[in-house]
């Protein structure tokens, strides 16, 4: 059933309260490519950068100009020159590179700058600072090729951001970098990015991919790797877009930089950036060295967390109605699956000491989370906790899942092959059926 477009807002709007907290007074910088400035939807996406600031959040946007550099190279009949995916700036490129970038940053510059009554940025005007905050030093020569103008970074002017960001201002950096001698310098958009987030110590770095997003051989969104997988996946994977690849390779210096979280977030969806923001789900790829989400033991503060998922399968007759003290009791037994600090999944596991024995009980997953092999992951999760405390058989008690559990090894029996203490407890008016499986 479709809820009611007011509630739908409401429930949002709830939902979204704790990250809106959270967001507020961090650093976040959003990278985006060229191909988004000259996208006819760049005004949403300035819109939600916009809705950011108001919110409380210290923005600083990175941009890429490629598809303009390029049209301007074609108009001026001039031949771009690429080397191990580098592009050699000369002289006459580098007049291309500065008219795009001017070109791109006043486009962004006058959309912050908007304020009519009947647009999304109404008595929204946002003050932008840009300027030299990117220092830089040639390429150099590289296995014979002099790449002239183009350059790296060299360090980013914290102070005079940081200076920017306390007085209310959007932070904007163009890929040019200046020497100390005076010369301008054509730098990756990507690198920085990812340098910025790490001197500013970014909470995070919110990149806007083209193409698919950071998939994998089908197809499929891959929702949090570590720095290491994202190396290995830019490094072996021809069937990303060249651009996720780049994100990826950045992703991963800034995590290991200082960089908590990195969100990749396919551009074209619009809103991508409030939905990986403010919905536990988020809309993209999360880079990260923390466990964002991960199996542990129970601790008593996952209770209120435990009754929430418990209560509803409880409620269908799924399992068997537990208060807060008999998990006060018993939370030595469980295990959980914890995503951003919220529980969603759990198990728990009872032994029969004599009988080498133990029971698997309270397998729940929440449920928009059960399509990952959460509900798997958490019974191998016991039946290896089982096996190191010495138990050789394991069994379940259930009313509706005997397929789930036959299908991970568990065979039908009687209620004779449970521990004598366990057949005691047993409820005749469930009729819970039992499985059971030997752990080898």
């Amino acid at each position: 059933m479709t809820l009611p477009r007011e509630l739908s807002f409401v429930d949002f709007f709830r939902l979204s309260a704790p990250y809106i907290h959270a967001h507020r007074g961090r650093t976040f910088v959003i990278m985006f490519g060229g191909e988004a400035v000259i996208d006819h939807d760049f005004p949403h996406l300035v819109h939600d950068v916009a809705l950011l600031h108001a919110l409380g959040v210290r923005l600083v946007l990175v941009h890429g100009s490629r598809p303009q550099i390029e049209k301007r190279l074609r108009d001026r009949k001039l031949k771009p020159r690429f080397v191990g995916g580098v592009r050699v700036t000369d002289r006459p490129t580098m007049g291309c590179v500065e008219d795009a970038v001017g070109n791109i940053r006043g486009r962004i510059e006058g959309l912050l700058s908007m304020g009519l009554p009947s647009s999304p940025m109404a008595h929204a005007r946002v003050r932008v600072a840009s300027g030299n905050f990117v220092i830089a030093r040639p390429w150099g020569v590289r296995g014979g090729v002099d790449f002239q103008l183009t350059g790296s970074v060299r360090r980013i002017d914290v102070e005079a951001i940081k200076m920017r960001l306390d007085a209310g201002d959007v932070v904007l950096l163009s890929p040019l970098g200046y020497s100390p001698t005076g010369e301008i310098f054509n730098l990756s958009s990507h690198e920085v990015a990812a340098a910025a987030a790490a001197a500013l110590g970014a909470d995070k770095l919110i990149a806007l991919v083209e193409g698919k997003g950071a998939v994998d051989r089908r197809g499929r969104l891959i929702g949090q790797l570590k720095p290491a997988d994202a190396d290995a996946l830019a490094r072996t994977s021809k069937h990303l877009h060249p651009d996720t690849t780049k994100h990826l390779e950045a992703a991963a210096k800034a995590c290991r930089e200082g960089v908590r979280r990195v969100h990749l977030v396919e551009r074209r969806t619009d809103g991508a950036i409030l939905q990986e923001l403010f919905t536990r789900e988020g809309k993209g790829t999360l880079v990260t060295s923390e466990d964002y989400e991960g199996l542990r033991a129970a601790r008593l503060d996952d209770i209120p967390g435990l009754l929430s998922l418990l209560g509803p399968l409880e409620d269908q007759g799924f399992l068997v109605r537990r208060t807060r003290e008999t998990l006060e009791q018993e939370i030595d037994r469980f295990v959980v699956i914890e995503r951003d600090k919220m529980v969603i999944g759990c198990a728990a596991l009872e032994s029969f000491e004599p009988e080498r024995t133990a029971e698997l009980y309270c397998l729940a997953v929440h449920p928009s989370y059960r399509e990952g092999g959460r509900g798997e992951q958490l019974v191998e999760s016991v039946a290896e906790l089982a096996q190191r405390r010495g138990i050789e058989r394991l069994f379940v008690l259930t009313t509706q899942s005997q397929h789930f559990f036959r299908e991970r090894g568990f065979l039908p029996a009687t209620t004779r092959a449970l521990p004598e203490a366990r057949r005691a407890r047993y409820d005749h008016k469930r009729r819970s059926k039992v499985l059971v499986r030997e752990l080898g």
